[in-house]
């Protein structure tokens, strides 16, 4: 009976979630309308606008959604030990962090449309891997899936940075676009979790022929499901995107890695960009430490598992309450004033599960963390578009995740225990609202944008 009280329990948490997301989004809807008093708001042009961004990326969303869940599973249905999965894994991150700093700055030179579906074709091949039983073909596939998700979280933002500025709309109607846009991506983190559940259980994992190494149905569908998604996504980008860059390319002949290094001065030069980018790996390297550690967090050492599935769309609603949140909240506080306020609490909601032992107390913490990532991504979203500069854009967003691929490694190498994983978080948490802290200090006495061209870093380009 404690079990079908606890089951119950998860379900009204999940109840009071939706409410309370439904609630923020409808407060945050007519905020949105309160907030051009006497200036013209978005008009119906821009909203086309925003609608060409936001299908293309809740479709690459998706299909990364897709794939999350089943990776681990489906290695380990293949008959993989742990060990085995694990380096898989650093594999991956390993692929994000050494080609990912390319894959910007050949967003920045090659464009980000031309990028967005390289996205898609590198995230196929990474799918048409998984039906392989083979130690090898799995490892291409992670390295190819790193360097694919390298330019998920640079090239889809960076063009519509560049482009809502191309097209001289009201730098504040950028925030309307992300709040949206990380609303929807939680809808479509739960709407995967049941699109890839349903494809797994529709066949069991079987090989091609006997002792094929070739195998479909079980664990392989939801790659499937995501390979769908990318060609129903080619055939948006294709026609709906026009192309824009970081480098007008003038000079044509400045490879990738000169973009790298043009990307790299910027950030030396510039102070706020590496505040900015080590509060960006200190929030997201401890989201990482969360996602590998809640599932043995709120799993009881006996008795039955909570329900997982129903605990992950229970999180991704908590984001979208902190989307609505940030929607609201935006419209009274600058985004560096909010992120500080954020990662302070979200210190505290993972100092907790350190040292209590309470499913119910940890779950009540994470779902104050996850409202945190909720308003975290839109808000660091509008952040990061005031401050780094156009011609070198996807490459810095690219850098900033080298440090945050470094801290994954180092968790997925070491096991950690709970009390030592969440130290962990709290204390780089701590060091996020700091860094913040001080951009905050600095915009206040005026601090402008540097803008990453050479002429302006006070670099001459024939002495590179």
């Amino acid at each position: 009976s404690s079990m079908s009280s606890l089951a119950s329990s998860w379900g009204a948490a999940f109840g009071l979630c939706c409410a309370a997301a439904a609630a923020l989004t409808w407060k945050s809807y007519s905020v949105a309308g309160d907030s051009y008093p006497g200036q013209v708001g978005p008009d119906s042009e821009f909203r086309s606008f925003q609608r060409t961004y936001l299908i293309v990326y809740y479709l690459a969303m998706l299909a990364d959604w897709l794939q999350g869940p089943y990776v681990y599973a489906l290695y380990d249905s293949y008959g993989f030990s742990s060990h085995d999965i694990a380096v898989l894994f650093v594999g991956g991150f390993g692929s994000s962090m050494l080609f990912g700093t390319f894959a910007g700055a050949a967003a920045d030179r090659v464009g980000r449309k031309a990028c967005g579906l390289l996205y898609a074709l590198l995230y196929i091949l990474s799918c048409v891997t998984k039906h392989f039983k083979d130690y090898n073909y799995l490892m291409v596939g992670r390295v190819l899936g790193g360097i694919a998700t390298s330019l998920l979280f640079s090239t889809f933002e960076s063009w519509l940075v560049c482009e809502h500025n191309a097209r001289g709309y009201d730098p504040a109607w950028i925030s309307g676009t992300f709040s949206m846009a990380y609303f929807g991506n939680s809808l479509m983190a739960i709407s995967a979790g049941v699109l890839a559940e349903a494809a797994a259980d529709l066949a069991p994992l079987h090989p091609t022929e006997n002792s094929s190494v070739v195998h479909f149905g079980g664990f392989t569908a939801p790659f499937d499901v995501s390979m769908l998604m990318l060609f129903v996504l080619v055939a948006c980008i294709v026609p709906m995107w026009n192309e824009n860059y970081g480098t007008q390319s003038t000079n044509a002949n400045s490879s990738a890695t000169e973009e790298l290094f043009k990307a790299l001065r910027a950030l030396s030069r510039d102070r706020a960009i590496l505040l900015l980018g080590a509060a960006i790996s200190f929030f997201e390297g401890s989201m990482y430490v969360f996602v590998f550690k809640w599932t043995p967090t709120l799993t009881p050492a006996e008795g039955d598992k909570p329900p997982y599935g129903l605990i992950f769309s229970t999180f991704m609603v908590a984001a979208m309450c902190g989307s609505s949140l940030f929607g609201i909240l935006s419209a009274k506080m600058r985004a560096e004033q909010l992120l500080v306020t954020t990662f302070v609490v979200s210190a505290g909601a993972l100092a907790l599960p350190a040292v209590s032992t309470s499913v119910s107390i940890n779950f009540m913490c994470f779902l104050v963390f996850e409202t945190c990532v909720g308003i975290y991504f839109p808000a660091m979203g509008m952040l990061k578009s005031q401050l780094v500069p156009e011609e070198v854009r996807a490459t810095v967003y690219n850098i900033f995740r080298v440090p945050l691929n470094l801290i994954v490694l180092a968790v997925l190498l070491n096991s950690l225990s709970q009390f030592v994983a969440f130290c962990i978080c709290a204390a780089m948490l701590a060091l996020a609202a700091l860094a913040l802290l001080n951009l905050s200090r600095m915009r206040a006495k005026g601090y402008s944008v540097r803008s990453g061209k050479d002429k302006d870093l006070g670099l001459n380009p024939s002495s590179l």
